[in-house]
């Protein structure tokens, strides 16, 4: 497994704060999973004696299969996370681990039998989908204490699944890996054109298998591409910026990374590179969620 490195950390907010309190690995997944998943992960932190860490994510077009444990507590969660619309904030305290699994975009469709959309904004149980054998895969990943064999049984089950190649998911995993490299990208129509697919048929295309549209697709990346500039600790001409990722003035890029990232750009740049102070006991209540990486 790979510790998650600058690159890996795309979309965690203050990331260098983050990592303090938590550590990710990664592992790719087996040969027959690799047309569907990203990768699995694994979160684990240890914050006995310490405040509890509020950690903000700016999500990707993304579901995700999360199994978490509180160590300390025994409080267990399983259940399948669509994609997020909004920013994202996750509380964790004590002593706890995640073990997920990282979709592609489109990879969840041949795993359900309904539009990937039904799930997006909302947290599934893990039975609403794999029914039964879902929660008995949960027990046996909470009571698993080896994270390595956590991460196989995880694999084993979904290998079992037996998901056929899809076609449709492959054209939705690679026009969003198509928006990921076209930062200046700004309209749905450029992408249609560029994709060979028709402004509607590519909507229905996501709505059945990315779960939103390809509008907030291409927002989303552009903020990510943003954040991470603004925190790599070197000077940002916003202007410069703007113009790179496909605004027509530096006002409308401002405001929509303000919007996503709940500050302003110059802001974000100047806290990212530091650690934020720990939380103490009258810091604001964050919403409930998950940490997906």
């Amino acid at each position: 497994m790979e510790r998650s490195l600058p690159g890996g950390t795309r979309g965690i907010l203050h990331a260098q704060t983050g990592l303090e309190r938590f550590s990710i690995e990664r592992r790719e997944p087996p040969a027959a999973l690799a047309p569907f998943l990203a990768n699995f992960w694994l979160l684990r932190w240890d914050l006995r004696g310490r405040p509890p860490h509020r950690q903000r994510i700016l999500t990707r077009p993304s579901v995700h299969v999360t199994f978490t444990s509180y160590l300390t507590g025994g409080t267990t969660r399983a259940r399948i996370a669509g994609v997020v619309r909004d920013d994202f904030v996750e509380e964790i305290h004590g002593e706890g681990r995640v073990v997920g699994a990282a979709f592609r975009p489109g990879g969840f469709r041949p795993f359900m039998d309904a539009p990937v959309s039904t799930l997006t904004g909302r947290f599934a149980g893990v039975d609403e989908v794999f029914g039964e054998e879902g929660l008995a895969l949960a027990e046996e990943i909470f009571t698993t204490t080896d994270d390595h064999e956590a991460v196989e049984r995880l694999a084993a089950f979904l290998t079992g699944r037996g998901p056929e190649p899809d076609a449709s998911a492959a054209k939705a995993a690679a026009v969003v890996e198509r928006i990921a490299a076209w930062p200046g990208l700004a309209r749905v129509d450029d992408l249609a054109e560029d994709v060979g697919l028709s402004p509607r048929s590519l909507q229905r295309l996501f709505h059945e298998y990315v779960g939103i549209g390809p509008k907030w697709v291409i927002r989303r990346f552009r903020m990510q591409e943003a954040a991470e500039r603004a925190a790599s600790g070197t000077g940002v001409d916003w202007a410069e910026l703007a113009a790179e990722l496909g605004y027509a003035d530096q006002a409308h890029f401002t405001r929509d990374f303000t919007a996503a990232v709940g500050t302003s750009p110059g802001r974000y740049a100047r806290e990212a590179g530091r650690p934020a102070p720990e939380a103490g006991p009258h810091a604001p209540e964050a919403g409930p969620g998950r940490i997906d990486a």
